[in-house]
């Protein structure tokens, strides 16, 4: 099943991604061979969040090749996958609005970052803006297999 628009799968994509809360994300070495690792990220509508380290070997993967693959696979029977563009977001504002959307969220999606960062002006606080180009719903739970994708090319 092909869908015309990211709004039409876009509550999906994003209740999944936050049920399931983490995500394998995919980077490119480089040796151009792929690194994977674990994020948690926050959706809000067609953007992504993910508060991470900006001194890491995954900020020098992104300086290289700013694609990332996330599989979010907790849910094994109805998984969701996006392909991404990762942008560091280095303004102070949008720092604080997604320090305060982790803080806000429910748990287990959201949780208190100052354990890991310091606080949202840290040098070593990252985030990162996820828009992605692809995303993928499956659903194996019932007879045969079932997808839902969508491609940016392909939206109005």
């Amino acid at each position: 099943m092909r869908v015309e628009t990211f709004a039409e799968i876009e509550d999906e994509f994003i209740a999944r991604a936050h049920q399931m809360v983490w995500c394998n994300v995919a980077t490119v070495d480089a040796l151009g061979r792929p690194h994977s690792r674990i994020l948690h990220s926050i959706w809000e509508g067609p953007t992504g969040w993910t508060a991470t380290r900006r001194h890491s070997p995954k900020a020098r993967e992104l300086e290289r090749n700013s694609h990332v693959s996330l599989a979010y696979i907790a849910n094994v029977v109805r998984p969701a996958y996006a392909d991404c563009l990762a942008r560091w977001e280095d303004d102070l504002v949008a720092k604080r609005h997604v320090w305060d959307l982790f803080l806000s969220a429910p748990a287990p999606l959201g949780y208190d970052p100052a354990p890991t960062f310091g606080s949202v002006d840290a040098p070593d606080f990252g985030l990162l803006r996820l828009t992605p180009y692809a995303v993928e719903l499956g659903d194996v739970s019932g007879q045969g297999e079932r997808r839902i994708i969508w491609r940016a090319d392909r939206d109005e």
